[in-house]
């Protein structure tokens, strides 16, 4: 399997269009090829190409940044001489003063197929900001590790946010470049944009579905996304940072443990076994316990759940993180009808709105887990109808 990057550093042709023309890189730590050199030193060795300034989201294009929430500063990079400018700083959406800087934009970003993923949003932001400055954008594709499923409700008219550009569902299915194609269609942009698509990705093939384990080194595209297991959790796992309970970071299995101080987790797995045993298929779920270093309950021996996609018990059409952790909320309802679930705080720019609210898109989830009466069934519902109408919508972008 090739990559965008690699295809684009090994042919002369591809790169032909380029020439001549001002370009700017869009990129983070797991912007590597497949010798893991970074992508921006590669393009940077190149004759014939003229890299006149970079970009970087959340966390910064180096990964400056470990925790969630931090800003990163524009700086001029020590290596290259290049300004290299933060859509996650004093601004998240491109300036004029940054556009003018260049007149194509390389975009290799490693995502990991979540809406809430901020890499969606910063994708759909300069998307806008190239069509209105007549830019063009160039998206070097990557893969979808979390692979092809499709989970969760579509984000709802109104409750757009940084964690939330476009009506997608959680859990998307598509690679960076597909992703690209369906949000420029959905937008209405104008605006020329190419996609230098892998060779030989075969999103449904085992043992990574989605991710070519053998063949590419898993390196961090966020601080926190430390392994595949972490990104095929994440679709639920990540609903967590809407709640007060640690979604394991500050341990070293972040966004795969979940839990707090406290809880009788042999209960709570009691009651979602009772309650829905099927959402809980396609992963080994275990009981454990956790102290996290830093960030919510820093110092307090958590008790909770670790979710494993990584042994012979996952099976990745059954396994569904956003139904899982979604159950793992409403046991904790029922059997601590009390407990101080929902976290009120400023969250990615928000300081009105629930953060679970923008995490899940809308207020179904949130009334689905604080409504006593309501059944497994009632979620699936609104769930399923939502994931049907996303399968038959990303049909025509899917490019392998």
């Amino acid at each position: 399997m090739r990559l965008g990057i690699d295809r684009l550093l090994a042919d002369g042709n591809l790169r032909r269009p380029l020439v001549g023309r001002r370009i700017a890189f869009l990129g983070h730590p797991a912007s590597v090829n497949h010798v893991g050199r970074h992508s921006l030193d590669a393009l940077m060795s190149l004759s014939g190409l003229r890299i006149t300034a970079a970009f970087g989201p959340q966390h910064g294009m180096r990964g400056d940044k470990q925790d969630n929430m931090i800003e990163s500063d524009d700086y001029v990079d020590p290596i290259h001489q290049i300004p290299v400018f933060s859509l996650y700083g004093q601004v998240r959406y491109p300036s004029d003063a940054m556009l003018d800087h260049f007149d194509v934009l390389l975009v290799d970003l490693q995502d990991i197929g979540t809406r809430i993923y901020t890499y969606a949003t910063t994708l759909a932001y300069v998307l806008e900001a190239c069509a209105k400055r007549g830019k063009a954008v160039w998206v070097l594709d990557r893969p979808n590790p979390a692979g092809r499923p499709v989970e969760g409700s579509l984000l709802e008219d109104d409750w757009h946010s940084f964690v939330g550009v476009a009506p997608l569902p959680m859990r998307h299915g598509l690679s960076f470049g597909e992703l690209a194609r369906w949000l420029i269609a959905n937008k209405r942009l104008d605006l020329e944009c190419e996609v230098i698509a892998m060779d030989g990705y075969q999103p449904d093939a085992a043992p990574g579905y989605g991710w070519p384990r053998d063949e590419l080194p898993w390196v961090n595209p966020s601080p926190n996304a430390s392994s595949l297991n972490m990104a095929r959790c994440f679709p639920g796992t990540v609903l967590l940072e809407g709640t007060s309970l640690s979604e394991g970071r500050g341990t070293t299995n972040p966004l795969e443990v979940v839990g707090a101080p406290g809880l009788d987790i042999c209960r709570l797995m009691q009651r979602m076994e009772t309650f829905a045993s099927d959402w809980m298929q396609g992963a080994l779920i275990r009981c454990c316990g956790f102290e996290p270093c830093f960030h919510k309950h820093q110092g307090q021996l958590c008790h909770g759940l670790q979710i494993h996609t990584d042994s012979v018990h996952y099976d990745h059409q059954r396994f569904r993180p956003y139904r899982l952790i979604a159950l793992f909320l409403k046991a904790l309802r029922l059997e601590y009808p009390d407990y101080p679930l929902w976290r009120d705080f400023p969250y990615e720019y928000e300081t009105e709105r629930l953060a679970i609210d923008l995490l899940s898109g809308g207020t179904g989830l949130r009334e689905w887990v604080d409504d006593a009466t309501t059944e497994p069934a009632d979620l699936d519902e609104l769930l399923a109808n939502d994931e049907q109408r996303w399968l038959e919508e990303r049909a025509p972008f899917l490019a392998y």
